[in-house]
């Protein structure tokens, strides 16, 4: 692995090296039997080839575009298998899709193919209290999850920003982390086992029941790959005890660099908070615009700390959060222990996405990672880039991990903005990169980023991983041109793909996250 920052910008624009293989787009008398053979397999209102029905699969959240051929429905482990046997026997090319609401583009059929989509897949199996363990459906929204186990006091640790809407799928492919990611980690530390399909249409089990499964782990290598080994079709999770006491404070700072610097200080003092979220002050204007939370528009940052755990030692923690943030320059710090009054300090944290939505056109949503001493600096830097692009940039984002949520307002209808935008958020990862960090912290590489991991990897590096992905069987045919630089005829470097994408959004006008 690298351990120096990028010397040179490496997504210089490349010409296509042509579509990988797709044989739907030069039969259609393939396509059309391939359709009917999947309608055998789930039942024909549960496969979607009208052109206008495809439109719904042709984007996730991020501004691009791209249409699959057909898109299947399974119900069942079964239905998936065969469904991925079909696709194998004519080499059509997957794309598994849970919700559709990545932001690096993982769900794009950017080849065409088949669009598998769980959204039928929403049967919570088995919920035992007992083991605190469940076995899930890859459709079950991540909300679901939480509130089933909330009826018998445990909880499902990840919680994505999304969780009222992204799916436990979802969350395995990328690695979903969320607010309280700094204390309990992401996916991969609350899955025990996935139920996979492989894309010859085998089915196996990765893991098991107990954290200590013997073997080599490759669930931990199926957790956060993105949709390129297979379908996963089920999902054992562990899930943990609610917690008897938790104490959320929220504290206004005058600067980001202020806020910044109160995250390590808190940490500094031997606590860990399971949440440290900030907002910026464009980040405040508009949600203070949509939700009118009180929050003071003269302010800099707003920061949001959680502890919990055992009454006394919430008390304990609480006030040397408190304490922390004062001497760091905190003008006011709120504190709340009853969940009514700490949802409401929470909803202006929950509710900045749709905020940023409201008062934006459009909105480019970034996902990079920085060490947390070095927060104020790259804060600093982002600023600078983005005023250099003439954009106006929201930062709403996990202060505690460093994992920055840069948000670039733009208007699409604006000749040439896609492009540039896309640009800015590559710089932006760039900075994130030399500053010792990373190109993405929860959200994936997915089509957005898999030019960049040039700048952390090694070609060694790159073709081991190419080499892992070629022995689960699905190389070029299973979620193409996804995570991987270069593969199987896509085309190289991310501004080939974002000239593309512009041209696709001058001519499907609509507004896209």
């Amino acid at each position: 692995m690298q351990t120096n920052a990028p010397a040179a910008r490496n997504d210089a624009a490349t010409p296509p090296a042509g579509d990988p293989p797709n044989p739907l787009r030069g039969d259609p008398a393939l396509r059309a039997a391939l359709a009917r053979e999947l309608r055998a397999i789930v039942g024909a209102p549960h496969v979607i080839d009208a052109p206008e029905e495809l439109l719904v699969y042709e984007y996730d959240a991020t501004i691009e575009r791209a249409r699959p051929d057909l898109v299947v429905l399974p119900a069942s482990t079964e239905e998936a298998a065969a469904t991925l046997a079909a696709c194998a026997r004519v080499d059509a090319p997957v794309v598994p899709r849970g919700s559709g609401t990545g932001f690096a583009g993982g769900a794009l059929p950017v080849a065409g193919g088949v669009v598998v989509a769980t959204a039928r897949m929403t049967r919570i199996r088995e919920l035992d209290a007992e083991e605190r363990i469940a076995v899930v459906e890859p459709g079950v929204i991540n909300l679901a999850l939480q509130q089933a186990a909330a009826e018998h006091g445990l909880r499902y640790a990840p919680d994505p920003s999304s969780q009222r809407i992204c799916t436990i799928g979802g969350n395995v492919g990328t690695n979903a982390g969320g607010p309280h990611t700094l204390a309990h980690g992401s996916t991969v530390n609350h899955v025990l086992a996935v139920e996979l399909v492989l894309p010859d249409g085998r089915v196996t089990w990765l893991g098991g029941r107990q954290l200590d499964a013997p073997g080599v782990d490759l669930r931990a290598l199926v957790v956060g790959s993105e949709g390129t080994l297979g379908l996963v079709t089920a999902v054992c999770v562990r899930l943990l005890p609610l917690p008897e006491a938790v104490r959320t404070m929220l504290a206004v700072f005058d600067t980001v660099e202020r806020a910044s610097e109160a995250v390590s200080a808190i940490v500094e003092r031997g606590v860990i908070p399971v949440a440290l979220e900030m907002l910026d002050a464009e980040t405040i204007r508009a949600v203070e615009s949509q939700a009118r939370l009180g929050y003071p528009l003269d302010a800099g940052a707003v920061l949001l700390a959680e502890v919990e755990g055992l009454a006394e030692q919430v008390e304990e923690d609480a006030a040397t959060v408190i304490a922390a943030l004062e001497e760091s320059g905190a003008r006011t710090v709120r504190s709340a222990d009853e969940e009514a009054e700490r949802e409401r300090l929470w909803e202006g944290r929950k509710a900045g996405i749709g905020a940023l939505g409201a008062i934006s056109p459009n909105f480019y949503l970034l996902d990079g990672v920085v060490p947390r001493t070095k927060l104020p600096a790259v804060m600093r830097e982002v600023a600078a880039l983005s005023e250099r692009y003439g954009f106006r940039c929201a930062n709403i984002f996990h202060a505690g991990d460093g994992n920055l949520h840069p948000n670039i307002m733009f208007d699409e209808l604006e000749p040439g903005s896609s492009s540039r935008v896309l640009e800015l958020g590559g710089e932006i990862l760039r900075v994130c990169v030399e500053a010792g960090g990373s190109i993405t912290g929860e959200h994936g590489v997915g089509l957005e980023k898999r030019s960049y991991l040039g700048w952390i990897f090694d070609p060694p590096d790159l073709d081991a991983m190419t080499r892992v992905r070629d022995a689960f069987g699905g190389s070029g045919r299973f979620n193409p041109c996804k995570v991987l630089p270069v593969s199987h005829g896509c085309a190289q470097g991310h501004a080939a793909e974002a000239g593309a994408a512009a041209l696709r959004l001058a001519r499907a006008p609509g507004v896209y996250l």
